[in-house]
């Protein structure tokens, strides 16, 4: 899935008649283990996911040619190898 920050990304439920979840990447985080996303929902919540093959899609926004790019207040978009590990997985 080659995702761009921008994005849309859909996830498909895992239970039959659930609707799909869907939200905005915000950011993309490489790793040697794969490739996280962080994800504002379309219901306010953020998230960092690592969607299994085949259960998300990305779509790009409508908008694109009119989306700015990031100022150097907003911080770095991407990032490599981010260590963080949550506890009590």
């Amino acid at each position: 899935m080659a995702a761009q920050v921008g994005d849309r990304i859909i996830v498909e439920s895992q239970k039959v008649g659930r609707a799909a979840r869907e939200g905005e990447i915000l950011e993309i985080i490489d790793a040697s283990y794969g490739t996280r996303y962080r994800v504002r929902w379309d219901d306010g919540q953020e998230s960092t996911i690592r969607p299994a093959v085949g259960s998300a899609r990305t779509t790009p926004p409508a908008e694109r040619h009119q989306v700015e790019a990031p100022g150097p207040e907003a911080g770095p978009t991407r990032r490599k190898g981010a260590g963080r590990t949550r506890k009590g997985s």
